[in-house]
């Protein structure tokens, strides 16, 4: 009964000052004021009022809160450890073996690394055109795509 009445009267008085700003000439503004001073006589004619004031003097429903924010809680640091640990033991596991293991192109038949631990009696293989360039001087693959599509 008591939340009805102070949501009628900040309704009321809400709309008083709508009044008095249209007829200031401020009529945008008035028509916002007027919307928002009928929000609260609307909660109450809905039934919203009364449920929140139901729900606000429970002490299990506010038990219940309490356990939402503890799950959500702990959900959040599990999250934060997750990204900050680099998962679960056995993906730091599989990471620590690759980091051990020879470093490999996934389609090369050698280590890419290798270079050094062949024998001194190996040859060098001869290197490619596109070795031998310097990065950055050779642009025919980006010349034939730009002339493929005309530019």
């Amino acid at each position: 009964m008591l939340a009805e009445t102070i949501c009628s009267a900040v309704s009321a008085a809400g709309l008083g000052i709508a009044a008095v700003t249209a007829w200031r000439k401020r009529f945008l503004a008035a028509t916002r004021i007027a919307a928002y001073s009928l929000v609260p006589i609307a909660l109450v004619l809905t039934g919203i009022v009364d449920w929140v004031a139901g729900i606000a003097f429970k002490p299990s429903v506010w038990l219940g809160f309490g356990l939402l924010a503890v799950a959500w809680l702990l959900f959040m640091t599990t999250r934060t450890i997750e990204r900050r640990g680099g998962g679960t033991r056995k993906e730091r596991r599989a990471a620590a073996r690759a980091a051990q293991g020879e470093a490999v192109a996934p389609a090369a038949s050698a280590p890419s690394l290798g270079a050094g631990l062949q024998g001194a009696g190996a040859q060098p293989k001869a290197k490619s055109r596109q070795q031998s360039a310097a990065p950055g001087e050779d642009f025919s693959d980006i010349e034939a795509i730009l002339k493929k599509h005309g530019i």
